[in-house]
C-alpha cells in the first residue's frame, strides 16, 4: 500500500519548509503513554442486578485502518465493504461476571478477531446479542448468559448503514433485522461523466439550512446511496430461520409492537434532497403484520428542506412515530401547531396523537404541549411523564399524564440550564413485554437518580424519592468527600439497592453495590486497573472566581506531581469551550468535582501537567444574554473577561506565570482561541483544533446563534477571526482532520485563515491529518497531535522569553503588539 504521509501538510511563516515533518512523530513517553494504554472496558448489567457483561473495548486504529475506502452520501459515512458505518469503533471481547462476587467468564464461540457492537440484551436477559464485523459483512451473534457460550444466528448479512441493524423480538425468541437484500447485485459503478448539469431550484419560498457536510450532489451519488441504505426488513428466529416483511427499501427504523403482532417501520424514498441529510428525506410510516403483509400505511412525508434553522424549529407534518412502552399495540406520533416555526405565536406548539390496533380509527389526540414535545416516559395506565423544551427561554417542563383521562399536571417547571434543580432521571424497569417503563413504588414513589448532583460545593451525585401524589422529594443518598460516588442503575428499587461507580483523584473509577437501606458499606465488584499509573501523583483543584461583571466561574487546575508552591509560578496552559446562557445566575454554578480522577485524556489539557505545566482545564466562558439580550452580542468583551479572571486567579494563587500563558480548545473552542488572540494579549500562543474562522460561511446562524448573518452582520463580523486576521500577531497552531465532517467546521475554513494570517506576517502552522474527521483516531494521528501541542507550547510558551524582555502579554487589550 502506498504511505499516505505526505498527505500530512504542516506550514509554517517562519522560513520553515512545507512539509518540514515529512513522517508521523511520537510526542515524549508521558504523553505518548495515554494513547498506546489499554482501554478501561465498559460494563452493562441487567435489570435485576444479576449479571454484568464487561466489554473490552479495541485500541486506537491505525492510519492504515483508517485509510480503508468510505463512501460519504446523504450525510453518512459508510463502509462499502461491510454494509456499516465507516471508522467505527470496536469491541474486541466480553466477558459475564455474576454480581456481587462471581468470577469473570468470558464469552466463547467469538471469531478471531472480533470486532463486536450493538450489544442488547434479551427481554428476558438470560441471553445477550451482538454483531460482530469482517472483512465484508455484519453477522448476528447470540449468547447465553449462564453459560457464555455464543454462537451465530443464521447466514444473514445486516446493513448497519443507517443504525442499529436490529431488535430483540418482546418473546426473545428472534429478531426484528434489516439485512441486505439477497440478489441485489454488483454496486452501480461511479459515474465520471455527467448526463447534464446538477441543478436546484427554488420558486419564492424561503428557508435556511445549515452548512451540512458530505450531501448528495448528482445522480451517481443517488445511486450509491440507494444501493448501499437498502435493506430488507426481516424476522430472523433464534433458530435461523427468516421471513421478510414488507419490500426492500431505505429503512431508517423497524420496531415490533410490544406484543409482538405488528412492525413499525420508516422508509425513505426518492426524491431525494440535494441540501439536506438523510433524516430530512421524503419518509413513508407504515405498520405490517409480522406475517410481512401491511396494514396501514400510516403517514408519507415529503422532504424537510426548510426546517426553520433553530433548536425549536421543528418539521411540518407527523414526525418521531414510536409505540407506547405500556400498552400491547399502539403508536403515537407528534406534529407542530405552528407550522414548525418557533418565531410564529402559537399557545400550542405540538400535539400527540396516538392510534391504536388494528390502526383503522381516527388519531386521537393525547397531549397538547406549550413548548416542544420532547417525549413519554411510560408507566402504567394512571402514570406517563411527559417531557417538554423551549430553547430560546431555557425552559423545560415535566408533567404527569393520566393514560386513561389524559389529563395532565406540572411536576417540574424549572430552566435546563439551573444545574442545581435537576431532579434527576427516573428509575425504571422491564414490563411484561420487556420494555423499560417507570418503576412505581407503593404510594406513587420514584426513584430519582442525579449522576451529576450539581451544588453550590461541587458535584455530588444523589438519589432521592419522589412522591408524584404530593410533589415532594426525599433525598436518599448523596456522594460524600473525599470520593466521588455516581449512581449507575437500581438493582432492586424496593430494597434501595444501588451499582454506583467510586472514583478518587489518584484512584480510576470501579463499580460497587451500595444498600441505602442498611447503610452498609459498598461492595466492590470491579478490580480495573489504574489505566495510567506512571502519571499517579498530578494534583488536582477546583478553583472558584469571578470575572469583572461579577459572574461566578470555575476551572479545574492541575499541577505536575511534586510541584511546590516555594517552586514559584509555572508555565500555563488553558483549554475551554464556551458555553451561552440566558441567566448570569445558571452562568455561574459550579461545575465539577475536585474528587473525580484525573482523567488525563489526550484530547484535552490535562496531560500537559506531565510537561511542566500548570493547567487551567475546563475554564469557564459563559457567553451571557439575559431578557431580550442576545448572548453574542457582547462576545468578545465577555470572552476576554472570562479568560482573564481564570489567569488572574492562579497568578494571585501563585502558580500561574502570566507571561507565559498559552490557550487552546477544540471546535468552538478553537473558535474561542483564535478570537482571544484576536482580541487580547493574554496569551502567548494558541492552538486551535477543528474549528471555524470565518463565520460569513455559516450565514444562517452558528452554535447557538439563531440570527442569520443579514440580520446581525456586525456580530458575524466581530466575532470572525477570519474578518479579524489583521489583529492577531500571537502564534497559532492550526490543526484539522482531512475528512472533517461537522457541521460547519469545513478544512477549509483552517485553510483560509492559515492564509489570511500568513498574509499578515503572523507565527502560523497548518496541520492537516489525513482520514480524520471533527475528531481524531488513528494512533499515528493523535500522538502526531500531541508531539505538534507539546512542540508549539515548548517553543512558544514555555520557553518564551522572561518578563521585561519584551511587551507583556500579561493584560487585557488589542490583539496589535
Amino acid at each position: 500500500m502506498k504511505k499516505l504521509l505526505f498527505g500530512l501538510l504542516l506550514f509554517s511563516s517562519h522560513a520553515m519548509l512545507a512539509q518540514d515533518a515529512a513522517t508521523y512523530q511520537m510526542p515524549p513517553k508521558a504523553l505518548a503513554d495515554l494513547v498506546t494504554v489499554a482501554s478501561t472496558p465498559g460494563v452493562s448489567v441487567d435489570s435485576k442486578g444479576q449479571y454484568m457483561v464487561i466489554l473490552e473495548r479495541a485500541a486506537n486504529p491505525t492510519i492504515a485502518e483508517l485509510s480503508q475506502p468510505e463512501l460519504r452520501l446523504a450525510g453518512v459515512r459508510l463502509n462499502p465493504a461491510t454494509n456499516g458505518p465507516s471508522r467505527a469503533q470496536y469491541l474486541t471481547g466480553l466477558k459475564l461476571k455474576k454480581l456481587p462476587t462471581g468470577t469473570e467468564m468470558a464469552v466463547t464461540g467469538l471469531p478471531a478477531e472480533a470486532q463486536l457492537s450493538y450489544v442488547q440484551w434479551s427481554p428476558d436477559e438470560t441471553k445477550i446479542a451482538f454483531t460482530n464485523t469482517t472483512d465484508g459483512r455484519i453477522e448476528l451473534y447470540v449468547a447465553d448468559v449462564a453459560t457464555g457460550a455464543a454462537r451465530r444466528v443464521g447466514s444473514v448479512a445486516l446493513n448497519a448503514v443507517l443504525g442499529t441493524p436490529y431488535n430483540w423480538l418482546p418473546d426473545g425468541q428472534g429478531f426484528i433485522v434489516r439485512a441486505i437484500p439477497t440478489g441485489r447485485g454488483a454496486a452501480p459503478a461511479v459515474s465520471r461523466v455527467p448526463a447534464g448539469p446538477t441543478v436546484q431550484q427554488n420558486l419564492g419560498r424561503s428557508g435556511q439550512a445549515p452548512t451540512y457536510q458530505d450531501l448528495l450532489k448528482n445522480p451517481s451519488d443517488d445511486k450509491q446511496f440507494n444501493y448501499y441504505a437498502t435493506a430488507q426488513v426481516m424476522r430472523l428466529g433464534l433458530d435461523g430461520q427468516m421471513k421478510a416483511i414488507g419490500q426492500p427499501g431505505i429503512i431508517t427504523g423497524a420496531q415490533s409492537s410490544p406484543d409482538g403482532r405488528f412492525v413499525l417501520t420508516e422508509t425513505v424514498h426518492a426524491p431525494f434532497s440535494y441540501l439536506v441529510p438523510v433524516y430530512r428525506f421524503p419518509l413513508r410510516t407504515e405498520v405490517f403484520n409480522m406475517d410481512g403483509t401491511l396494514v396501514k400505511m400510516l403517514a408519507d412525508t415529503p422532504a424537510q428542506e426548510n426546517v426553520p434553522y433553530s433548536p425549536d424549529g421543528a418539521p411540518t407534518g407527523p414526525r418521531d412515530y414510536a409505540w407506547r412502552n405500556d400498552v400491547p399495540a399502539t403508536v403515537y406520533y407528534t406534529e407542530a401547531q405552528d407550522g414548525g416555526d418557533p418565531k410564529q405565536k402559537a399557545e400550542i406548539r405540538d400535539k400527540v396523537f396516538a392510534l391504536d390496533a388494528p390502526f383503522g380509527g381516527q388519531p386521537k389526540e393525547i397531549y397538547a404541549a406549550q413548548y416542544r414535545f420532547g417525549g413519554f416516559e411510560w408507566g402504567d395506565d394512571k402514570v406517563a411523564l411527559a417531557t417538554e423544551r423551549w430553547w430560546q427561554s431555557r425552559k423545560s417542563l415535566t408533567k404527569i399524564v393520566n393514560p386513561r383521562t389524559w389529563q395532565a399536571s406540572t411536576l417540574f417547571d424549572r430552566s435546563y440550564e439551573d444545574r442545581y434543580t435537576d431532579p434527576g432521571q427516573p428509575d425504571t424497569r422491564r414490563n411484561q413485554y420487556g420494555r423499560d417503563v417507570l418503576n412505581l413504588l407503593p404510594n406513587g414513589e420514584l426513584l430519582m437518580l442525579n449522576g451529576t448532583g450539581a451544588s453550590t460545593t461541587g458535584d455530588r451525585p444523589f438519589v432521592s424519592v419522589f412522591n408524584l401524589n404530593t410533589g415532594k422529594s426525599q433525598e436518599l443518598w448523596r456522594s460524600q468527600a473525599p470520593r466521588f460516588e455516581r449512581p449507575v442503575a437500581v438493582l432492586d428499587a424496593k430494597k434501595r439497592v444501588l451499582l454506583t461507580t467510586q472514583e478518587q483523584p489518584d484512584e480510576n473509577p470501579n463499580y460497587y453495590i451500595r444498600n441505602l437501606a442498611k447503610r452498609s458499606a459498598p461492595q466492590r465488584v470491579t478490580n480495573f486497573p489504574h489505566p495510567y499509573p506512571q502519571l499517579k501523583g498530578i494534583q488536582k483543584e477546583q478553583l472558584r472566581y469571578k470575572r469583572a461583571d461579577g459572574v461566578e466561574l470555575t476551572a479545574m487546575l492541575y499541577l505536575p506531581a511534586g510541584y511546590k508552591k516555594e517552586d514559584g509560578p509555572l508555565p500555563t496552559f488553558l483549554w475551554a469551550y464556551p458555553a451561552e446562557f440566558k441567566s448570569a445566575a445558571a452562568a455561574g454554578q459550579v461545575n465539577g468535582s475536585p474528587y473525580q480522577f484525573n482523567r488525563i485524556s489526550y484530547s484535552g489539557a490535562a496531560a500537559f501537567a506531565t510537561m511542566g505545566y500548570a493547567v487551567l482545564d475546563n475554564a469557564s466562558i459563559p457567553i451571557v444574554g439575559e431578557g431580550s439580550k442576545e448572548p453574542n452580542d457582547t462576545y468578545v468583551q465577555q470572552l476576554v473577561s472570562s479568560a482573564q479572571a481564570a489567569i488572574e486567579e492562579g497568578v494571585r494563587r501563585g502558580v500561574v506565570d502570566p507571561n507565559r500563558v498559552g490557550v487552546g480548545g477544540h471546535s468552538y473552542g478553537a473558535f474561542m482561541t483564535a478570537n482571544l488572540l484576536s482580541y487580547s494579549k493574554l496569551f502567548r500562543a494558541g492552538i486551535a483544533r477543528s474549528g471555524a474562522y470565518n463565520r460569513t460561511l455559516t450565514p444562517f446562524g452558528f452554535q447557538n446563534e439563531q440570527r442569520t448573518y443579514w440580520q446581525a452582520p456586525e456580530v458575524y463580523s466581530t466575532m470572525s477571526p477570519f474578518q479579524n486576521a489583521d489583529k492577531m500577531k500571537t502564534p497559532l497552531l492550526l490543526i484539522h482532520g482531512e475528512a472533517d465532517n461537522n457541521t460547519g467546521t469545513f478544512p477549509m475554513q483552517s485553510e483560509r485563515y492559515y492564509t489570511a494570517l500568513k498574509s499578515f506576517g503572523a507565527s502560523t502552522r497548518l496541520v492537516l491529518l489525513p482520514y480524520e474527521s471533527h475528531g481524531y483516531t488513528a494512533k499515528e494521528s493523535v500522538l502526531h497531535m500531541l508531539w505538534e501541542m507539546n512542540s508549539w507550547l515548548d517553543k512558544f510558551v514555555k520557553n518564551a522569553p522572561a518578563a521585561g524582555t519584551e511587551k507583556s502579554v500579561g493584560q487585557a487589550g488589542s490583539g496589535s503588539k
